[in-house]
């Protein structure tokens, strides 16, 4: 096992290289997948050309296919602010450049409302974050069932974020937010995307070098506090791409005073 070494905000971590949590859903061909917005189901297609086909398991030398898929649709999926932008250059390739970050792991149960919505409020996350501030944000929400790793989103309302918390997270410098639900937004609100606008600073004042993640799965095993985050995109030019986000635990050095 190999350990590493580094300084964030004035402090000392290490970090082990064979301990990382995978807190990415898996994509597999058909239904037994998250879905959200009525996508397909992803498709997987053996290619078969003449005498050839595509498959070790049909008789073929290799398995070769061809995958379709709908990023915002099918499971844990990261976005640019080229989801609510016409600009051509705004794709997550483009804006994503860097992908070690501090991250702080947090659990939050929404508060249901009258009218049934079950929402976060900024509250909710700015008391439970320390002394560091850190470069990324991840939300856990309560209760963690594990049919969220199949559950089927669409027409259900599922819990979302006020629109408060994309100002907050702008305005404390919080570059990437990661969460267990379909959108950061209400399913229906006419378009608005407010909460998307806000985190972005949309349009006037773009932080285009930040990102949301949508349709994570964080296991109760894994605790809340510090991670090193190793944020896994394709590569693709477009203004979302399937990931995988990988987490860390950090331990802070403690160094004596007299050394």
């Amino acid at each position: 096992m190999k350990k590493f070494c580094f300084e964030y905000q004035q402090e000392s971590y290490v970090f082990a290289d064979t301990q990382g949590l995978d807190i990415s859903l898996p994509l597999k061909a058909g239904e037994n997948n998250p879905n959200c917005y009525y996508a397909d189901a992803p498709h997987f297609e053996t290619i078969q050309s003449g005498d050839f086909v595509g498959s070790v398991a049909q008789g073929g030398a290799c398995n070769y296919q061809k995958i379709s898929l709908t990023p915002h649709g099918n499971g844990t999926h990261t976005e640019s602010y080229g989801h609510i932008s016409d600009d051509p250059d705004a794709n997550l390739q483009n804006c994503l450049k860097e992908f070690l970050f501090f991250a702080q792991l947090l659990t939050i149960e929404p508060l249901t409302l009258p009218d049934g919505d079950q929402i976060i409020h900024q509250k909710m996350i700015e008391t439970q974050l320390g002394e560091i501030r850190p470069e990324a944000i991840i939300l856990r929400t309560s209760p963690n069932q594990p049919s969220k790793k199949t559950k089927k989103y669409s027409g259900t309302n599922p819990p979302y974020l006020s629109a408060e918390i994309g100002t907050f997270l702008a305005d404390r410098d919080i570059k990437h937010l990661l969460v267990d639900l379909p959108s950061v937004d209400r399913e229906q609100d006419e378009g608005n995307l407010t909460m998307h606008k806000n985190f972005w600073r949309y349009p006037h004042n773009i932080r285009r070098d930040c990102t949301i993640t949508e349709l994570i799965f964080v296991d109760d095993c894994i605790l809340d506090g510090y991670y090193l985050l190793n944020l896994q995109i394709c590569s693709l030019v477009a203004d979302a791409s399937p990931s995988k986000p990988v987490l860390y635990l950090l331990e802070k050095i403690i160094t004596s005073k007299n050394s």
